[in-house]
């Protein structure tokens, strides 16, 4: 290693593969492959090394540095202060591209060893509806369904394993979800058991009896990698990294502990593992990612292209700092040891990390999947309860102009990114009415098209955003706001 960079904590050469994880991207490298990398140091855990699996298209060149770089990568940790530590991570010991060989990856995860399949395949990607069904006539699954031997899929990937295990008389694997979804583990076993019971119901009844799903709630920024940061990167290190990550200092694991075949003792090394993840996860969804999703599409429109650079305009980071405080966490419970108040100054704390420069056009991706997820259950509260919601109404209006415009305030052009769930997003489109937002109860919820006072609220913001654009409408929003021009 270079000076100043720290090597991989184990011997690779004596740890063998007992997790394999789906959707390998910057995430899940610098948080799972992380607390595992700390795991692998200890004698007793070298049976818990990691296979990483990537699906899709866009993957050949990860996979392609995953072949020259012997599947390993560096963590660079930014704190606050300018701190920086840089450490090669060496717990993926396989990694399978599925796309040149899914035979062989069926084999794979057929293998008794594996244990574990953890999932980062994003929020959308788990293909329910939001009544909770899976969209079975997902173009993927389809395939999969028709060609079980070639899958392109997670879940044909994982159902056919799990199918060849029970065949063989195998015990199942864990099914892990570390994506950021309210009770990840129990929405992947509805879609894992959805997607077999359309192939064997027997199979399906044998899931889920078989296969656990804990619930999980993950927590670390990571920036999407760009060349000019990969230069600095390495630069920095010394090193010669293809597929370097950077993240913040902070990471946070809550995981239910629900391991019938055996777990890594991630609770040696932070982990928090507790009989009922929901609150934690209530709390980080609702606040962190929450507050995420109402600055991407309002700073995005005003201009700005990071998340420390919005945050240090005082007009957003007072807007945000009242969603925190009067939207969302009012309908949480302390939990012990974690003091509310502390966290969300910490939240603003890591937002403004001028080191991470977080991507606003990250947070923005997806938007149609996030949504409902990590807004509507407190729109939906704050409507019930018949509290003021301006600030969500104001929030909407930006997604809805970012959906339907094409061009921030300064006219800058951008491209409409909802990989995931366009088939939400193409009514907004097609009908061209900021109505149809609202009407939407997969996005919004079924309160917020009759609440005359959020949909007045609502139709001003979408008024004045055209008219005098968003700093502008933000900084009325708490005088005029239920007016319209």
């Amino acid at each position: 290693m270079p000076p100043g960079v720290l090597g991989p904590a184990c011997d690779r050469r004596t740890v063998t593969t007992g997790i394999a994880h789906i959707g390998v991207g910057a995430f899940h490298r610098a948080h799972l492959a992380v607390y595992l990398e700390r795991c692998l140091a200890d004698a007793d855990q070298q049976d818990w090394g990691l296979l990483g699996i990537n699906l899709l298209a866009q993957d050949v060149g990860f996979a392609r540095a995953m072949r020259l770089q012997d599947n390993l990568y560096s963590v660079t940790e930014l704190d606050p202060d300018g701190g920086r530590v840089c450490r090669v991570i060496g717990a993926m010991v396989e990694h399978i591209y599925a796309p040149d060989d899914p035979a062989r990856l069926l084999a794979r995860l057929a293998d008794p060893a594996i244990r574990i399949v953890s999932l980062t395949i994003t929020e959308g990607g788990y293909l329910l509806d939001g009544q909770g069904a899976f969209r079975i006539d997902d173009q993927g699954v389809a395939h999969d369904l028709a060609h079980p031997q070639t899958p392109r899929t997670a879940f044909g990937f994982v159902v056919g394993a799990l199918a060849l295990r029970r065949a063989a008389g195998v015990p199942a694997f864990t099914v892990m979800s570390c994506d950021n979804l309210r009770h990840n583990g129990d929405q992947a076993r509805r879609a894992f058991v959805a997607y077999a019971a359309a192939s064997s119901p027997d199979l399906a009844t044998w899931i889920a009896r078989n296969v656990d799903f804990p619930n999980a709630m993950v927590d670390r920024i990571t920036p999407a990698m760009t060349d000019v940061r990969r230069d600095e990167l390495n630069a920095a290190s010394g090193l010669d990294d293809q597929v370097p990550v950077v993240c913040e200092d902070f990471i946070q694991w809550v995981v239910e502990d629900c391991f019938r075949h055996g777990r890594p003792a991630w609770e040696r090394y932070g982990v928090q593992m507790v009989a009922d993840v929901t609150p934690y996860e209530e709390v980080k969804i609702r606040l962190l990612n929450g507050a995420h999703q109402m600055l991407s599409y309002p700073a995005w429109l005003a201009g700005y292209r990071q998340v420390d650079v919005a945050l240090s305009d005082p007009l957003f980071r007072d807007y945000l700092k009242d969603f925190l405080d009067e939207d969302a966490s009012v309908w949480l419970d302390s939990l012990p040891g974690m003091d509310l108040s502390a966290y969300k100054r910490q939240l603003l704390q890591r937002f403004a990390n001028p080191a991470i420069s977080d991507q606003l056009e990250r947070l923005c991706l997806d938007g149609g999947s996030k949504i409902p997820g990590f807004l509507k259950p407190t729109l939906s509260a704050c409507l019930h309860a018949g509290r003021d919601a301006r600030r969500v109404a104001f929030l909407l209006a930006c997604f809805d102009r970012c959906v339907r415009g094409g061009h921030d305030d300064n006219r800058q052009a951008y491209s409409l990114r909802e990989p995931n769930a366009m088939q939400r997003i193409q009514p907004m489109i097609d009908r061209d009415s900021p109505m149809t937002l609202l009407e939407s109860v997969e996005l919004v919820g079924v309160k917020a098209v009759s609440d005359k006072r959020f949909v007045v609220q609502y139709l001003a913001c979408v008024q004045r955003l055209e008219r005098h654009g968003v700093r502008e409408t933000l900084r009325g929003l708490g005088l005029t706001i239920g007016q319209a021009d």
